[in-house]
């Protein structure tokens, strides 16, 4: 099955779909030294992901199906700050260090490890990539695609009311966090 192929069947076919398919007939299915990665494998993966707990096994079966692996050098750019961003990133192994550029200078803003997922809001809107990243150590990434993804929200709603719920929870506590850091930069 192609990867276009998924946009063009309907949610029932979709679905049985990924449940059925080998790591092999996946768009985009990694090879990791002489072995395909399974799906079972990226729904595990997955699964760690704080975003995705509390998906449904089919659900993040779903997800898996339509991701794409990467296996970027050292030394890469990910992505650029400031360009549009229509995919999120799960860091599956490897280092992803995040920058960006004030005067001419980078300017570090952290290292993404395993388990990590990059651009989460490029999932469900468009928006544009907030620190460019560049690949630290040979990395595996799972690609996932907005289209995609607003798809599945489309074939089941209860996850768009908990992926409000739990983005809300990660505003609050960003918010909680720079508060914390007022009284030691003044305010």
């Amino acid at each position: 099955m192609r990867a276009g192929t998924i946009a063009r069947i309907g949610p029932p076919k979709l679905r049985a779909a990924a449940r059925n398919a080998p790591a092999f007939a996946r768009p985009g299915a990694a090879s990791i030294g002489s072995r395909s990665m399974a799906l079972d494998d990226d729904v595990r993966i997955l699964s760690g992901v704080r975003l995705f707990q509390g998906f449904s096994p089919e659900q993040l079966r779903l997800l898996a199906f339509g991701a794409e692996a990467l296996h970027p050098a050292a030394g890469r750019m990910l992505y650029h700050e400031g360009a549009e961003a229509d995919s999120a990133f799960v860091v599956v192994s490897g280092q992803i260090g995040l920058y960006r550029e004030r005067d001419g200078e980078r300017v570090e803003m952290g290292v993404a490890t395993a388990g990590a997922l990059l651009g989460e809001l490029a999932l469900i809107a468009s928006t544009h990539w907030l620190t460019s990243a560049e690949v630290r150590t040979e990395a595996t990434l799972m690609r996932l695609r907005r289209k995609h993804f607003r798809r599945m929200l489309e074939e089941y709603p209860d996850l768009a009311a908990l992926l409000h719920t739990r983005i809300a929870e990660d505003l609050q506590e960003m918010v909680r966090r720079i508060e914390g850091l007022s009284p030691r930069i003044g305010r």
